[in-house]
């Protein structure tokens, strides 16, 4: 007889980062991203206590942001197995989320306990990123113009055919002069690297390749939805100064050494789940309506390779039974008209 089918955790989680979204949605455009990420967090961690697993956070928030939450060395979940490491960003992109602009999501990945990369002191690293056709073709010991123009041969493009999603910071001055010599096209983006990975891993994306010096955490988060997709992210740590860098070394990593989606997320089972908080480039935002709100959801198993979008619509009234009006706090009932 078969073995019979395991649980998709990642089908779970999508309640989780569903939470997450709808909590902080009521902040966008509000100004205050510390309170839309706050929100996140409170309304993510309040949902992973419901999931029946052992869960530790490697890559998680508090530490970063003072949250009081989902901080590193957490242990959430029900306690009872399977045994789980965890990286969690309940708001990926605080800021577009307080200025209403587009890709803000909540994001959660899981994999076998042991598996993740935990970042220690680095926080950033330089990533290049792409899709499973063109996955072989990228090596960040390589020079840039020499990826653009292996990614365009692996995709049957021309080099100016290509677009490249990169962070609008002073650092990639540099990168951003080589990609538009060499002809390539680039849209910039103000935050949210996780969002730009996917969409670079995104087979029927128009984002080719991701480049930039941006969040280790948020790379790990990438890993783990690039091997669901079946892309490629390579990597290495990148240091804002000596102090830093003798911090990683003392850590025990290797400053130079190549990280790939396999390094930075190991296990063989990774389930991956982002629900959009602002419409974005491959998931709509939350939209309120009569009642309650819909929000759109990408979950992943690497295992099965399946990819899910889920649309789902929230009751306001019944919601609120069991959440206590957590995340519908700000939806009061419209005022009649005089």
């Amino acid at each position: 007889m078969a073995e019979r089918p395991d649980r998709n955790l990642a089908l779970e989680l999508a309640r989780v980062t569903e939470a997450a979204a709808l909590s902080a949605a009521r902040l966008v455009g509000r100004g205050d991203k510390n309170a839309a990420d706050r929100a996140a967090v409170d309304a993510m961690r309040h949902m992973l206590d419901t999931i029946e697993m052992d869960g530790t956070v490697i890559i998680g928030e508090g530490e970063k942001d003072d949250a009081p939450m989902l901080h590193n060395g957490e242990r959430i979940g029900t306690g009872t197995p399977p045994v789980v490491d965890i990286a969690v960003d309940p708001l990926e992109g605080t800021t577009l989320t307080a200025h209403g602009q587009p890709n803000a999501l909540a994001v959660i990945a899981l994999a076998e306990q042991g598996t993740m990369f935990d970042p220690g002191p680095a926080m950033y690293m330089e990533k290049l990123a792409t899709d499973q056709e063109a996955a072989h073709a990228i090596d960040i010991e390589r020079p840039l113009e020499d990826n653009l123009r292996d990614v365009a041969q692996a995709k049957g493009k021309r080099v100016g055919e290509l677009t490249v999603v990169i962070l609008d910071r002073p650092r990639h001055a540099e990168a951003m002069r080589t990609i538009r010599e060499a002809g390539a096209r680039i849209r910039l983006i103000s935050d949210g690297d996780v969002a730009g990975a996917i969409a670079a891993a995104r087979p029927e994306s128009p984002i080719d390749l991701l480049y930039g010096i941006g969040g280790t955490p948020e790379g790990v988060l990438a890993a783990a939805a690039i091997r669901c997709l079946g892309g490629q992210i390579c990597g290495r740590l990148w240091a804002r100064d000596d102090a830093e860098l003798a911090a990683i070394r003392e850590f025990g990593h290797d400053p130079e050494g190549v990280l790939t989606r396999t390094d930075l997320v190991r296990g063989s089972d990774v389930f991956f789940a982002a629900t959009g908080v602002t419409d974005g480039d491959f998931l709509q935002g939350v939209r309120y309506h009569r009642g309650g709100a819909t929000t759109e959801s990408m979950v992943m198993r690497s295992r099965s390779g399946t990819v899910r979008i889920i649309q789902s619509r929230h009751n306001r009234e019944k919601l609120a039974q069991y959440t206590g009006e957590r995340y519908f706090a700000s939806m009061a009932a419209p005022t009649p008209l005089s």
